[in-house]
C-alpha cells in the first residue's frame, strides 16, 4: 500500500503578499523551505486560518530571511496581506516507511522568522 502522508507543514504564517496578476505559485522565505523540507516547485496545500479558504499551489523560492509568503495568481483572491495561513506538503509512503515517519514541522512568529520545530503535533485536549 502507498499512503499519503504529511512531509512539512509551516504552521500560522502570516501572508505578506497577494500578487493577483504574478504567474501563479507561493513564494516562501528560502530559509522556512530550508528547514521544513519543502522544494521549490513542490506541490503545496495552503489554509487559510481567517477565512477557511483551502487551496493547492506550489512553492517557489523566495529571499533567505526575507519572511517572504506571497500567494499570488489566482490563489491570490483567496487569501490577503496579514491573513494567518498553514503550508503543508505531503509525501507518498510505503507502509514501513509511514510507520516510521515524522514530519518537519516548523513554527513561525507573526514576522514569519522560525521560532521552533518539531517532528509530532501534541495530542489535542479535550
Amino acid at each position: 500500500m502507498h499512503l499519503n502522508m504529511l512531509k512539512a507543514k509551516i504552521h500560522r504564517a502570516t501572508v505578506t503578499h497577494a500578487e493577483l496578476h504574478y504567474e501563479g505559485s507561493c513564494a516562501i522565505d528560502g530559509d522556512l523551505l530550508d528547514v521544513s523540507g519543502i522544494l521549490e516547485y513542490e506541490q503545496i496545500h495552503i489554509y487559510n486560518v481567517n477565512n477557511g479558504e483551502r487551496f493547492s499551489t506550489y512553492a517557489i523560492r523566495a529571499d533567505e530571511g526575507s519572511g517572504i509568503i506571497s500567494i499570488n495568481g489566482a490563489a491570490a483572491h483567496r487569501a490577503q496581506p496579514g491573513d494567518i495561513v498553514i503550508i503543508c506538503a505531503y509525501g507518498g509512503y510505503s507502509d514501513a516507511e509511514a510507520a516510521q515517519h515524522k514530519p518537519q514541522l516548523v513554527y513561525v512568529d507573526r514576522h514569519n522568522k522560525m521560532t521552533h520545530t518539531n517532528r509530532s503535533i501534541p495530542k489535542q485536549a479535550a
